[in-house]
């Protein structure tokens, strides 16, 4: 009987949920299952719902990924220095420098020009494209412009470039052309707080 079991369970379970299944004792003691409700004392089994998993209709078109959206343009395709090109040397004994710049396209009604010297802002922002320096100190220095938003924030920026300042000193010019009396006072280079003083006369003895 116990070998029985076994073969009676999967029996069982093989069953469609939707048919009925009964149970009973034969006349040897086993117990039998059956889908035909057979004569006599037969007990009908409640079988629970099935669990079975129904597959969706493929028929439905899945819509595709959609990648994401392209990142917007630049404001601006074009920003540079025009005045001084990179790597110029500028003579100026005053140190005055024009510094012109350009973006493609124009500048929007909210945005600003920033002139950096050395890597600081010169000036306050401004919408002009032309930016005057005065007395800049000799030797190298780094120019970039960039374009600012009403918020302060930077919307482009140029590389730093190069130039370099030469400046003749006073005293150079004064070597390369010396002051003469009729220079002092009118030369820029002879100012006549550098007049060297006059030795003054020394009144002659009489020798006795």
């Amino acid at each position: 009987m116990r070998s029985t079991i076994p073969l009676l369970l999967v029996l069982l379970f093989s069953l469609n949920a939707s048919a009925e299944v009964y149970t009973y004792i034969d006349a040897e003691g086993n117990r039998v299952f059956t889908d035909s409700p057979p004569r006599g004392n037969a007990e009908r089994i409640q079988l629970a719902p099935s669990n079975a998993f129904t597959a969706p209709h493929m028929d439905k078109q899945v819509p595709a990924i959609q990648p994401g959206q392209p990142p917007a343009p630049p404001a601006y395709q074009l920003l540079r220095i025009l005045l001084p090109e990179p790597d110029s040397t500028i003579s100026d004994n005053a140190g005055n420098l024009l510094v012109t710049v350009n973006s493609e396209p124009v500048l929007r009604p909210s945005d600003h020009y920033r002139l950096l010297l050395n890597g600081q802002p010169v000036g306050e922002p401004s919408r002009s494209a032309v930016f005057p320096l005065e007395n800049i100190d000799r030797g190298t220095h780094q120019l970039a412009v960039e374009i600012i938003d009403a918020r302060g924030i930077t919307v482009e920026r140029t590389p730093s470039q190069p130039f370099h300042m030469k400046r003749t000193s006073l005293d150079m010019k004064r070597q390369a052309n010396p002051c003469k009396k009729k220079d002092w006072g009118v030369r820029p280079e002879c100012p006549l707080a550098d007049k060297p003083k006059e030795p003054k006369d020394i009144p002659l003895v009489p020798f006795i």
